[in-house]
């Protein structure tokens, strides 16, 4: 009798340790699929941010810009719309977060995190030029004043 009780405590440890790694697994998938999600929620923003900073410094450089009537206008409307295109992609992916993100697999939220780090890495060297040339237009602008100011 002895060894069947032994062998039945076995095999109760048996499952009971099969349930508890079925649970760390579900728990581990369930952290992993969160973590996603709050970093295609973090990524959005920051690539909200990204379109918005590029949208205001591009106003910004053709409200000086169109102080000069030689410059062609039509490249303002060009940047307006890619920016707003960038926009309603973005407002679409996090559509896309609120109601799929949930059940998606996860092999998909990994590719949807890559595809923003992807986005935002394409926009980091825009961002730097168009700051640079704020920069070179701001200086130019502070300098044909002082020459006005001058003569």
């Amino acid at each position: 009798m002895n060894a069947y009780l032994i062998l039945g405590l076995a095999g109760l440890a048996v499952i009971a340790a099969a349930l508890v790694g079925a649970a760390v697994a579900f728990r581990l998938r369930a952290d992993r699929r969160a973590a996603s999600v709050h970093q295609l929620l973090e990524l959005a923003d920051k690539l909200e941010g990204d379109l918005k900073t590029c949208r205001a410094g591009l106003q910004q450089a053709h409200a000086v810009m169109s102080l000069n009537p030689d410059l062609p206008a039509s490249s303002e409307q060009e940047a307006r719309h890619a920016i707003d295109a960038g926009l309603r992609s973005l407002l679409q992916q996090r559509i896309w977060i609120r109601d799929k993100a949930p059940r998606a697999p996860q092999q998909e939220l990994d590719e949807t995190v890559s595809s923003m780090n992807d986005t935002r890495a394409r926009l980091r060297p825009l961002l730097t030029a168009l700051d640079r040339a704020q920069h070179d237009l701001d200086s130019a602008m502070r300098e044909h004043l002082r020459r006005e100011h001058d003569a």
